[in-house]
């Protein structure tokens, strides 16, 4: 190949199309941050509705009672080697500081399975991988 065929041709400047030009010539303004809702309406609702006593469950801790018989579907600490009372009592202190949910299974027989993946340390039926 010879340097003439790997030319490019570009149009000249005086042949775009004047749809081109006329976008070119607008220009959107950069985005300056969210803006305040402070200028926005507000219901209020009245004292009378009756809705004091109303949560939505912000205050109550994440606590789940699951059957313990038949359904092997969550579990967290049974990887543990055995522990004492007070050595398991600090893991779940510890779980609880770190802001994680402690998930106890209740079962005569443990039962753990892999399915989906062979990589060491994934196990169905976990809230998270241990």
């Amino acid at each position: 190949m010879g340097a003439s065929s790997l030319a490019c041709h570009l149009p000249s400047s005086n042949t775009m199309a004047p749809t081109v030009m006329a976008s070119s010539a607008t220009s959107v303004a950069p985005f300056q941050g969210l803006k305040s809702t402070a200028g926005l309406p507000v219901s209020r609702r009245s004292s009378s509705a009756g809705l004091g006593s109303v949560s939505n469950g912000g205050r109550i801790r994440c606590m789940q009672v699951w059957p313990i018989e038949g359904i092997k579907k969550f579990e967290t600490l049974s990887y543990l080697p055995p522990l004492s009372t007070e050595a398991l009592l600090k893991q779940v202190d510890y779980l609880i500081r770190s802001k994680w949910v402690p998930c106890l299974e209740f079962s005569k027989v443990g039962f753990v399975f892999r399915e989906h993946n062979s990589s060491p340390g994934y196990y169905d039926g976990r809230y998270w991988t241990m």
